[in-house]
């Protein structure tokens, strides 16, 4: 049996509290469905890392996508039924559209 000195015990806590402190936190899944030519919500705040599903429940197709710098994206054209995932990479300000329906709008907020 090896006993640990206060130095080390000292150490061996310090690396602890260090390595739980830089693991990532888990990212997270929010789904943001399509109904009546709107979207669910017409904003929403998500963190860096975090994924956004976009799930057509309309019973026509959309095609959801965003220009915005860092978190450009087109998921294409989307049928009823279909759901599509986005993972957003960069802080920032990402607006929504749908390509087909100019009147949909949705503003995510990515943080750090």
């Amino acid at each position: 049996m090896r006993t640990l000195t206060h130095g080390t015990a000292t150490l061996l806590l310090a690396l602890a509290v260090l390595a739980g402190s830089a693991a990532p936190s888990h990212a997270e899944t929010v789904v943001v469905e399509q109904a009546g030519k709107k979207f669910s919500t017409p904003e929403l705040t998500i963190r860096k890392g975090d994924t956004v599903t976009f799930a057509n429940k309309d019973p026509i197709t959309h095609n959801v996508y965003s220009q915005s710098s860092g978190n450009a994206f087109d998921v294409k054209t989307q049928k009823p039924g279909e759901s599509s995932d986005v993972t957003f990479s960069a802080p920032g300000d990402v607006d929504v559209q749908c390509a087909i329906h100019p009147g949909m709008k949705l503003r995510i907020h990515v943080g750090n």
